[in-house]
């Protein structure tokens, strides 16, 4: 089989996988479950910032196009 056929029928040679930072990056320890749960609250707590935010934006918006504010 020439390479060609090898790789069209998905069987590559072992040292094509032996990318040593390839394998660095993919493998990746595994977080506890507490680590992960932080993780969750943080970015709950950020999309709850973020919408505060963006309704606050709305009704400045808001107040602006009905005149309410002035520059």
């Amino acid at each position: 089989m020439n390479d060609k056929e090898l790789f069209e029928n998905n069987c590559f040679p072992l040292f094509w996988s032996e990318d040593d930072e390839f394998i660095e990056q993919k493998i990746q320890p595994r977080k506890d479950l507490s680590v992960l749960m932080a993780e969750l609250e943080e970015i709950k707590n950020r999309i709850d910032d973020i919408s505060a935010r963006e309704w606050q934006l709305a009704k400045l918006v808001e107040f602006r196009q009905n005149g309410f504010l002035t520059q």
